[in-house]
């Protein structure tokens, strides 16, 4: 699978990271229109992929707060998905873990809407936030994300690394799968694949790579094997 990351290409600044212009879009209000390209780009790209004899590969896309309050999210998404004729299971939608407590009512509510559409949802950077155990399990959702600084501090800290396992059989335990964000060797990459961990992402694989790149990854790591 692969995650879509927005970048902004300045003619005078060049790339300039997400974490500069993201906060800035959420005050402002321009990441709802922003969102809505991105959601609509993730699902052209899925489905040129297809097109091209690629494959069906899974995108998942991250949602902020400001966006969870637009009404029209829903509607979005669906539109989206109908016009490249795209089977949902392949669209994933990453929500933060303190974003699901902003309003859990609230919250509860679309992630049921979202769910109806047939796609998947995923906290994204697990144990970094204040969610309650109370309402993670009323949440509809398929996914744990393991934040990456207890991944990239598993291997010296022993915290980390009972902290990693254990989120990993709290989410199994809930009947969800669980990534590991951040994977960087493959020291790491074993010590996940030992202690269950379903899936892996981070640099170890490769780094974010422009869509038409993306392709050649993939067809020179078709064969690549579990740690």
């Amino acid at each position: 699978g692969a995650e879509a990351l927005v970048r902004w290409q300045h003619p005078a600044r060049g790339l300039v990271s997400p974490a500069r212009f993201i906060p800035v879009a959420e005050e402002s209000g321009l990441i709802v229109p922003i969102g809505v390209w991105i959601i609509s780009e993730a699902c052209r790209q899925h489905a040129a992929w297809r097109d091209q004899g690629i494959g069906e590969i899974s995108i998942s896309i991250n949602l902020s707060a400001v966006q969870l309050r637009d009404t029209e999210l829903v509607d979005t998404l669906k539109s989206a998905m109908s016009q490249r004729h795209i089977n949902p299971q392949f669209i994933e939608l990453e929500l933060t873990e303190s974003l699901l407590m902003e309003n859990v009512s609230a919250t509860i509510d679309l992630l049921q809407r979202l769910k109806s559409l047939g796609v998947s949802l995923s906290v994204d950077d697990f144990g970094t936030g204040y969610s309650s155990l109370n309402y993670l399990h009323r949440f509809p959702i398929d996914k744990l994300k393991i934040d990456q600084s207890f991944v990239t501090d598993m291997l010296d800290d022993p915290n980390d690394l009972a902290i990693t396992r254990a989120i990993i059989g709290l989410g199994h335990t809930l009947g969800l799968k669980v990534i590991a964000e951040g994977v960087e060797n493959i020291e790491e990459a074993r010590m996940l694949a030992a202690a269950g961990c379903d899936e892996l992402q981070g640099y170890l694989f490769s780094r974010p790579l422009p869509a038409s790149d993306f392709v050649a990854w993939r067809q020179n790591n078709e064969g690549f094997q579990r740690p």
